[in-house]
């Protein structure tokens, strides 16, 4: 799934070649993507584009008011064309969910792969008209979000578990699966800590890990293609998506905890005094 720092290298993307270009042809393929209806996808057409914007994971495009906001779910992702395809694609067929094609006849496919389709598409006057960028909390790399505003979300999170308070996007905007668990790799804190046995050291080292992790994220996924961003992530994580091997911090080999629909991935060495978390999954089925 694109986190923050993906999302953020992918609103520099497009900013780039987007700002100053209108919308001449819309063809979407995947209808159930399509969240609102008050305005309809053909109001973006002969706008020029003024500004590409992140909210959390969404993107948003901005044509003289008239906003295309888009969230990438898990599977989905952005496409450039130099110069795009002609014809009008078919309905359900293949990944695609929406080609823009530009006045310059460039243009970008936002497509999915696999067969849970979530990616969401919403056009709005105001992108807080969309309820998921409404209810967002705060963004962690902004200059608003100080040690004070992080230890009043801590604080609040109570004996919730650290790694669902990271995740949670209506408490911090941005940050998914990947990330968490590299900022709490960083941070050397057990995914299944609660947030209420935080000391005030553990709190300090939590928050520089995640100030410090996204940070470097974005940094080295800015200016890089669409194309390039997906194995440049991959490439870069230390423990996530890395079971079985060993940590380069301290050798121990990086252990996993699966769920239903997702795992995540950490350093028993680093993390947790040695000890190798349950597999929720088998924990379900031993009961």
């Amino acid at each position: 799934m694109p986190e923050l720092p993906e999302v953020e290298a992918l609103r520099g993307f497009l900013e780039e070649r987007l700002v100053g270009r209108g919308a001449a042809r819309i063809h979407l393929t995947a209808f159930s993507a399509l969240k609102t209806f008050e305005m309809p996808l053909e109001s973006l057409l002969g706008l020029e584009i003024s500004a590409v914007s992140r909210h959390g994971k969404f993107l948003d495009v901005d044509a003289q008011g008239t906003h295309l906001c888009f969230h990438l779910a898990r599977a989905g992702w952005v496409k450039w064309h130099d110069v795009a395809p002609t014809g009008i694609p078919k309905p359900g067929k293949g990944p695609l969910s929406l080609r823009v094609v530009l006045d310059d006849d460039a243009g970008f496919d936002l497509t999915e792969a696999g067969t849970q389709r979530k990616l969401a598409l919403h056009v709005v006057a105001d992108p807080q008209d969309v309820p998921a960028i409404a209810t967002l909390g705060p963004d962690p790399l902004s200059e608003a979000f100080t040690r004070e505003v992080f230890g009043q979300i801590l604080d609040a999170a109570g004996k919730a578990q650290i790694k669902g308070v990271l995740r949670d996007q209506r408490t911090i905007a941005g940050i998914g699966n990947a990330y968490s668990d590299e900022i709490l790799h960083v941070a050397r804190l057990s995914p299944f800590k609660p947030v209420a046995s935080l000391d005030d050291e553990e709190r300090a080292t939590l928050y520089a890990a995640l100030r410090s992790t996204l940070a470097g994220a974005v940094e080295r996924a800015s200016g890089l293609a669409a194309k390039e961003l997906k194995d440049d992530k991959r490439s870069h994580l230390r423990v996530h998506g890395r079971a079985g091997e060993a940590c380069e911090v301290c050798g121990t080999t990086i252990a996993q905890v699966s769920f239903a629909d997702s795992s995540l991935q950490y350093c028993p060495g680093c993390q947790t005094g040695g000890k190798v978390l349950a597999d929720r999954r088998l924990s379900k089925l031993l009961k």
